[in-house]
């Protein structure tokens, strides 16, 4: 008996507190799940799109920033 599985790969985006549900749901159809985390270059980029970088002229003022 020749049986032919179409497997699908796709990427979904799911809220960290219904990730165990998920889990849940893969284990019991047999579904395998792969997380991907992005790099520390990705995150740094994002942060510089979004406009979370900050500026000091030396380590005294970077210290003054995060103190306030």
């Amino acid at each position: 008996m020749n049986v032919a599985i179409n497997n699908i790969k796709t990427t979904i985006t799911v809220p960290q507190v219904d990730f165990n549900l998920l889990k849940k749901l893969a284990k019991k159809f047999g579904w395998v799940i792969q997380t991907e985390k992005k790099s520390g270059i990705e995150e740094a980029l994002e942060d510089v799109k979004a406009g979370r970088v900050y500026h000091a002229k030396d380590a005294h003022d970077l210290i003054k920033q995060c103190l306030e």
